[in-house]
């Protein structure tokens, strides 16, 4: 269970498609011991990269709040929270500096906070961290051979599977999508977040062993589907 939420509003609860930014820097600010007042700025000038390794499927929970213990007598209120089911994102964070993604991995490895992936209700797997690599962000990814689907996933997809790879765009670099999900301040007081644009790269593609053979009658329809 996850949910990145970067649209929220009021009482209905949206989660992205793909983790968001500010939810990756959340992560490595908690685990680093920062406070929400604390400066962020360093971790969201990090260029970032998603590889969508199992998309899931959209959860939606009905849930409700009341502040019974100062206001017993008053109705409950009606909250719609959006969570990601199944789904497995491999993310990767860039810097030219080293020695700060080493310091990076090694908190989100024993963090100074409890680490959740955008909500309370949804905390981390423990093998969080996969490595440092001396490549970029998206190069990273695609070299990235290891597939993290579930095995019912797997043996439902083709042996050659195209998993959605998604990054930050470089400085004048058109065709993104826009997104405001860059945290400028955490404090609760005056949350603020700035806007970045998103490129959707060539799929990484990658040979699944468990899959099914494609057949001369396959359903490309339903494939595509399943992968999307």
């Amino acid at each position: 269970m996850q949910s990145w939420g970067d649209e929220s509003r009021f009482k209905i609860r949206a989660t992205a498609t793909t983790p968001t930014k500010s939810g990756i820097v959340g992560l490595i600010a908690a685990a680093q011991g920062r406070r929400r007042t604390d400066e962020i700025e360093d971790l969201a000038a990090l260029n970032m990269a998603v590889r969508v390794d199992q998309s899931g499927s959209l959860l939606r929970d009905y849930q409700t709040a009341q502040e019974w213990q100062t206001k017993p007598n008053e109705p409950a209120q009606l909250v719609t929270r959006y969570f990601l089911s199944d789904a497995a994102f491999l993310a990767a964070v860039e810097s030219d500096d080293r020695a700060l993604l080493e310091n990076i991995a090694e908190a989100l490895r024993s963090p100074a906070f409890p680490l959740f992936m955008g909500r309370r209700s949804c905390p981390v797997h423990p093998g969080l961290v996969v490595g440092v690599t001396d490549s970029g962000g998206e190069q990273s990814l695609r070299d990235h051979q290891h597939w993290y689907a579930s095995a019912q996933h797997k043996r439902q997809s083709p042996q050659q599977v195209s998993l959605a790879l998604y990054r930050d765009a470089l400085a004048g670099e058109s065709g993104g999508v826009p997104r405001q999900d860059v945290p400028l301040s955490f404090d609760p007081q005056h949350r603020r977040y700035g806007w970045r644009d998103v490129i959707r790269c060539e799929d990484v593609v990658l040979h699944n062993p468990e899959g099914k053979e494609r057949s001369s009658s396959r359903d490309i329809y339903f494939e595509t589907v399943m992968q999307a």
